[in-house]
């Protein structure tokens, strides 16, 4: 079973970045590069900040949100399923050490997504606060259920099956961990959507919402995301402008009928 627990982003100030997340949402420092690139954990996730070089060759070079990472059983099996669901598709090794998986693969709309049969250098501690919430906006939300279930095995949840019988496009899957949200990018029918290409925000989930939010209004500003969104009760964002969603009542449906929950 794969389980995403990587983060990729690109910073102009990595170190700034990381005291940011450290101070705010209690996170570790797990490694550093050479080049100045910064690794952090909630307890699962492996989040690296990459400092902004030409040498980094990714697919789209802006700051912020980048791709993510999934720990697999078998990259074999993984590598077999993605060749049958996209025969000419890309195939690119990585360095396997704390900043990168061991290969990556591309999603529909070209991101880049890593791969580990290692676990990215983290123990999977389960604590709050934890990333359980990574969205994207993409062109083919429907396209990119199709690669994230029947490549790498995540599963359709009930929330997004709701929206179906809405008639929106909008598409949610989980790993029984994190919830991955497949926003249509051309959406003008909903309030407040972001025209950000990619990976459009993350969310943690936190056990006490209020505490949280006094600490983090002291370093941002922090809004009360629309009524009419499934999770997530506010918003901020990091120093580079990164979105960050919060949550505690509300939380993420991770699983078929699996919620996660700071509250329970």
């Amino acid at each position: 079973m794969a389980v995403i627990n990587y983060l990729a982003v690109i910073s102009d100030n990595p170190e700034q970045l990381a005291g940011f997340y450290q101070r705010f949402l209690k996170t570790e420092e797990i490694g550093r590069s050479p080049e100045g690139d910064i690794s952090i954990t909630d307890g699962f996730y492996n989040i690296t900040f990459f400092k902004w070089r030409p040498s980094l060759h990714e697919p789209r070079m802006e700051i912020g949100l980048n791709h993510i990472g999934l720990e697999v059983e078998s990259l074999e099996e993984v590598k077999n399923r993605y060749l049958k669901f996209k025969p000419r598709g890309t195939i690119v090794a990585e360095p396997a050490d704390v900043q990168h998986g061991q290969i990556r693969i591309h999603d529909p709309d070209g991101n880049p997504v890593t791969l580990s049969e290692k676990g990215f250098g983290v123990r999977k501690n389960r604590r709050m606060p934890g990333i359980r919430h990574v969205a994207y906006n993409t062109h083919d939300p429907e396209g990119m259920r199709e690669f994230y279930c029947d490549v790498l095995g995540l599963r359709e949840v009930m929330t997004s099956y709701q929206y179906r019988q809405d008639g929106k496009l909008n598409r949610f899957v989980g790993d029984g961990f994190t919830n991955l949200a497949l926003h249509p990018f051309y959406n003008s029918s909903s309030p407040g959507h972001e025209m950000k290409f990619g990976i459009n925000h993350i969310g943690f989930l936190v056990r006490d919402l209020k505490a949280v939010m006094e600490e983090i209004s002291a370093g941002a500003s922090v809004q009360k995301r629309p009524a009419n969104r499934p999770y997530a009760e506010f918003r901020f964002t990091d120093p580079e402008g990164n979105r960050l969603d919060l949550s505690q009542d509300k939380g993420w449906e991770v699983d078929v009928d699996k919620w996660e929950r700071g509250a329970a």
